[in-house]
């Protein structure tokens, strides 16, 4: 899977975590930003990863800052993103498998860095249920 990473400087250490996990697992990443733990505006790295999971370069977005509100924001400022705040890993889950979640918003601020690798690996691993879903889902975008 083509996954893409980025966020501001509060998630820089987790994001390089992160990145790792997911190499290990197999997967392609492609990081987005920042590259150090310098202050940087969260728009500048959030708009181009989102169109990249907008347009199908990638499959799959991962989002971290101190609180995970603001990348996600921006984020959903694309019509073909959905993009979901998570704290822990049922909601990950579920934003996966009845919200078809495209990226995932970490607060890294106030997760602990085991958290946040269980909600990614499990982001990554779950699939859209469909269904009853997926009516709901036609309806987010306007």
């Amino acid at each position: 899977m083509k996954v893409a990473i980025g966020g501001d400087h509060a998630g820089y250490e987790y994001k390089k975590e992160i990145i790792s996990i997911l190499q290990d697992a197999g997967h392609e990443v492609q990081d987005f930003g920042p590259d150090s733990t310098d202050s940087v505006d969260y728009p500048d790295h959030v708009h181009p990863l989102a169109e990249s999971v907008e347009k199908g370069t990638q499959d799959l977005g991962i989002l971290i800052c101190g609180s995970g509100n603001g990348v996600a924001m921006t984020a959903n400022k694309h019509q073909g993103i959905r993009a979901a705040l998570c704290w822990q890993n049922d909601l990950a889950a579920l934003a996966r498998q009845h919200n078809d979640a495209n990226i995932i918003a970490l607060p890294a601020r106030f997760v602990s860095l085991d958290d946040t690798k269980q909600m990614v690996l499990t982001f990554v691993s779950t699939d859209f249920e469909g269904g009853r879903h997926q009516n709901r889902v036609d309806k987010i975008s306007c």
